[in-house]
């Protein structure tokens, strides 16, 4: 039985689905963004992705780096997801990836790096703020147990190839243990209509990186020139 203490899903919408493409980190962001904006309107993944490897020289087939990101949420912004939806593949010639002419409106956000502990997250979930979380994972992400529970076996050890980022949206117990709930990308079809509960066993072997973004920013003038 999981005893909630803060849930922050009714403030974001349905979970999206980044399909087979490496772009979990630009989803986190992008939700962790409309999150925190005024009713919900899903923010540009595409955009965000595209901004965030332009800004650190990757390839479309590599994953984003956090910097990148949060500089692009700061820097680029990001219009609505109808501004530029979401692609399942980049084109054949990634000279033709490019964004829309017009996209609309860009929303930038300010945001930095967290510490790597459990007290600072839940402190920001408890003021409604979700929070970026990266880490490592292991078999017992993949299928989460009843209730959405992911705790992992007395043999799992975290696999350092396996990386993903994802959202936390509320925080609990789960018997003695902290629990935090979190927002994945992968669709309705994973955990709980695509959220699922982290235990601290799981959790904090595996967190190597954590992100809160803080005021909005008028980006418009440096997105109408970009």
């Amino acid at each position: 039985m999981i005893d909630i203490k803060t849930d922050l899903r009714p403030l974001l919408g349905p979970v999206r689905d980044q399909g087979s493409r490496p772009t979990c980190l630009a989803f986190a962001a992008s939700d962790t963004h409309a999150g925190l904006r005024e009713g919900w309107t899903p923010l540009s993944c595409e955009y965000a992705f595209f901004h965030a490897q332009r800004r650190s020289g990757r390839r479309h087939d590599q994953g984003a780096t956090l910097s990148a990101m949060l500089e692009t949420l700061r820097f680029d912004g990001q219009p609505a997801e109808s501004g530029w939806p979401y692609l399942d593949a980049v084109p054949a010639d990634p000279a033709h990836w490019t964004p829309p002419a017009d996209v609309g409106p860009c929303f930038g956000r300010k945001g930095a790096h967290a510490a790597l502990d459990l007290d600072p997250i839940v402190e920001a979930l408890d003021r409604k703020k979700p929070v970026m979380l990266l880490t490592t994972l292991s078999r017992s992400f993949f299928v989460p147990a009843s209730e959405g529970l992911v705790d992992p076996a007395n043999d799992e050890s975290p696999d350092p190839n396996l990386r993903h980022a994802i959202v936390a949206v509320g925080h609990g117990k789960v018997a003695s243990q902290s629990a935090i709930l979190i927002r994945n990308s992968w669709g309705a079809d994973w955990g709980l209509d695509g959220h699922a509960w982290l235990t601290e066993e799981f959790l904090k072997p595996r967190l190597f990186a954590t992100a809160i973004l803080t005021e909005d920013i008028d980006v418009s003038t440096r997105a109408a020139a970009a």
